[in-house]
């Protein structure tokens, strides 16, 4: 990617992030297990992304993580319609790298309100 973003994200459920603050560290979720990589998205892909993949889902926890942080750990790989998404294959996640998290929710339809901190 030509240039990267400061801050890229990561949505969780509660449940699969509830281990994670006691660790330090976040494994991801079944599909980032099972794809042998950690999803994100960029502030430009995150709408469509819980609109296709969380529609429905209440009790979620979006992640602000520092793409600095990450270093050469951080592919841009070719995704949905062709877009670069960041996708992290050294996982997990040190929490540490985490800029800020806030709780969010996607309703039926694939409507959710992020925070104004997404940019």
């Amino acid at each position: 990617m030509p240039h990267s973003p400061d801050l890229i994200y990561k949505i969780a459920t509660s449940a699969s992030y509830a281990q994670a603050r006691e660790t330090g560290h976040y494994a991801g979720t079944p599909i980032d297990a099972a794809d042998g990589y950690m999803h994100f998205s960029t502030a430009a892909q995150l709408s469509e992304t819980l609109r296709l993949h969380f529609k429905g889902e209440t009790d979620l926890v979006l992640l602000a993580v520092r793409t600095a942080d990450l270093d050469e750990n951080l592919v841009w790989e070719p995704s949905r319609g062709g877009q670069l998404f960041p996708h992290l294959y050294a996982g997990p996640l040190n929490l540490t790298c985490v800029a800020w998290e806030a709780s969010i929710s996607v309703d039926a339809n694939g409507n959710c309100t992020l925070p104004e901190a997404v940019r």
